[in-house]
């Protein structure tokens, strides 16, 4: 691995070993996120073909005609097909750029809890492609993982801060969260990009947590690091790439950093690629209150989860 501000940080210890191990683990993950705001993480426990079949499975989707796709088209937000052209990630920094390159199937957390108006856009019914049958089921078994995986993370969260166990899972006893899986075509299919266009364009990502599985071999991600410079994202075979949100940097009194990053659009010869995102966040009604000094650097304003979060998906829909 080349020089970079992302380390790698083996989660073996923390399930495994004694208190001092487990110590170590929250110590390393406090740091990286102060530092870089981005790790990659290995022992996570998360089946390797499990993810493959997820890559298997939406490639064929993605392959499907445009009016076959279009019967599941939505805006961002919903569950469904989110077609090239809806969304632009680099609004939410208030700048203006063409659309993204890519497209997305986006699933999320579907368990209704009996109020219509939070039900209908948080807890939307997910919407499976008919063509790939199969997806759903095992999609449902990804996500499960990703959960189980990010409240572990909140869980080193709070050891590293010194904070009770439950201090942000509390919080996901009923959380929304979202997976899209994002498709991002070739130089060849999309053509030569725009000035400023990108496959997502510089951004940070709003909720508590986000876990990410690049395509192995893939080129692109790059993360703004405290010189203030763009720089490649490191990938490791069996690996998820894991940062924190606005949501969670704001939690943590600017402690701990919502990196910028983006995607590179395409370049000659670069073929498509695929990436499966978990944004995890809250319970929609959860009051965050930011840990002010001298855990954080910050008193923010106390939150609802749900208005913030929403405020940011508003910013990054086109049309």
């Amino acid at each position: 691995m080349n020089r970079t501000s992302v380390p790698l940080i083996d989660l073996a210890p923390w399930f495994h070993g004694d208190m001092a191990d487990r110590a170590a683990v929250a110590t390393r993950i406090d740091e990286a996120l102060q530092d870089s705001g981005f790790l990659l993480i290995g022992g996570h426990g998360v089946p390797d073909d499990l993810r493959a079949r997820v890559r298997q499975l939406a490639k064929r989707f993605f392959s499907l005609d445009h009016p076959a796709k279009a019967k599941y088209s939505v805006a961002v937000g919903g569950r469904g097909w989110l077609p090239p052209g809806v969304e632009a990630n680099a609004y939410a920094e208030g700048t203006a750029t063409p659309p993204d390159l890519k497209e997305s199937l986006s699933s999320g957390a579907d368990a209704a809890i009996g109020d219509a108006e939070v039900d209908a856009f948080w807890f939307q019914p997910n919407v499976w492609p008919d063509e790939v049958p199969e997806l759903a089921t095992v999609a449902r078994r990804y996500m499960a993982h990703m959960r189980r995986v990010s409240d572990e993370l909140l869980t080193v969260f709070a050891s590293a801060l010194g904070l009770a166990a439950d201090h942000f899972t509390q919080h996901t006893r009923h959380p929304t969260y979202t997976f899209n899986i994002n498709w991002y075509p070739s130089r060849g299919r999309v053509g030569t990009p725009e000035e400023g266009q990108y496959r997502i364009g510089p951004h940070t990502d709003f909720g508590t947590v986000t876990v990410l599985d690049r395509q192995p071999g893939a080129r692109g991600l790059q993360v703004f690091n405290r010189a203030g410079e763009w720089e490649d994202a490191p990938s490791e075979p069996d690996t998820f790439t894991v940062n924190i949100g606005d949501l969670m940097a704001r939690w943590t009194g600017d402690r701990w950093r919502s990196t910028r990053h983006r995607v590179l659009a395409p370049e000659v010869g670069d073929g498509d690629a695929m990436s499966l995102i978990f944004f995890y966040e809250t319970d929609h009604d959860a009051r965050i209150r930011s840990l002010g000094p001298p855990v954080g650097h910050t008193a923010y304003p106390e939150v609802v989860a749900s208005e913030y979060l929403r405020s940011k998906l508003d910013a990054i829909s086109l049309g």
